[in-house]
């Protein structure tokens, strides 16, 4: 059998992830001097109250080569085949550990692809390999193909907030102050090379809406393939703009929740969308 595997930045909780056929590998978040497993024993609203008002900044730390070890010598006992997709290398020490785990198991039948993106992005990713699973491509195949359609998802969101921006250390004090006084509401993707890039800064809500519109304009849907809203907490937002979405003839399947990988980073409030572009 082809196996596929996921982490948790997939925003899969480990029981959906079984109930897709999925392997699972949780990412671990530190708050308080408690560690929790991202999708095991820490649900995404528990995390976000935490976020709020935990008082801590949270920590994520990558899976260790052994989470992915012991799942790879299974595979390997069992004579079955694993397509792992994994966490962006430039987001997390994910993808390096397993690929220490791969080193380490010294077994062909273990293909890993790294992402360069995360949250639902890896959802898309993770259901087209499992068709090209089911339409009896092999394991080698699927991974190879897989690759390549990844440059083709997108995710684009708005920032709500500079709060955890600044706490992440990703702007500085005075920046997030300033940009909050101005109703600054930066637009955020994940890059060709794996990290989260602004493509945008908008002052208040309804500019921002305005210029993702725009960004979905200049780089258009491809509606044979799945679409889906994306928040952090609070569906407020999230349902004004998929309103504003349906109003410009996208509509989405679903909404996926922003779990702790990105989610830590962006704060509550976020939302956007998940979607294949055109080729």
């Amino acid at each position: 059998m082809i196996k596929i595997l996921v982490d948790s930045s997939s925003e899969l909780t480990k029981k959906e992830a079984e109930e897709k056929g999925f392997l699972f590998v949780p990412i671990s978040v530190n708050i308080g001097g408690r560690e929790y497993r991202d999708g095991v024993d820490l649900t995404k609203d528990k995390f976000y109250d935490l976020l709020v008002n935990g008082g801590e900044f949270p920590q994520t730390s990558q899976p260790s080569p052994q989470a992915f070890l012991e799942l790879f010598e299974q595979a390997k006992k069992n004579g079955d085949e694993v397509v792992a997709i994994l966490l962006s290398s430039a987001l997390s020490g994910t993808y390096q550990s397993a690929v220490l785990a791969k080193q380490m198991v010294d077994y062909e039948g273990i293909y890993l692809i790294d992402s360069l993106t995360a949250t639902g992005v890896i959802q898309i990713l993770a259901d087209y390999a499992q068709e090209l699973i089911e339409k009896g491509k092999s394991a080698a195949e699927v991974a190879e193909r897989t690759d390549v359609f990844k440059t083709r998802v997108h995710a684009i969101a708005m920032v709500d907030t500079l709060e955890f921006l600044q706490k992440g250390g990703r702007i500085s004090k005075t920046a997030a102050m300033i940009g909050e006084l101005a109703r600054l509401k930066p637009l955020i993707t994940l890059t060709e090379e794996g990290g989260v890039g602004v493509i945008g800064k908008a002052i208040g809500k309804n500019k921002a809406v305005s210029f993702m519109l725009k960004w979905l304009e200049e780089h258009p849907v491809d509606d044979a393939w799945p679409k889906y809203s994306i928040y952090t907490s609070g569906t407020e937002n999230c349902g004004q703009f998929e309103e504003k979405l349906k109003n410009h003839g996208i509509e989405t399947m679903g909404r996926l929740q922003i779990g702790a990988a990105i989610g830590t980073h962006i704060g509550p409030n976020a939302f956007g969308i998940i979607y294949v572009e055109k080729a």
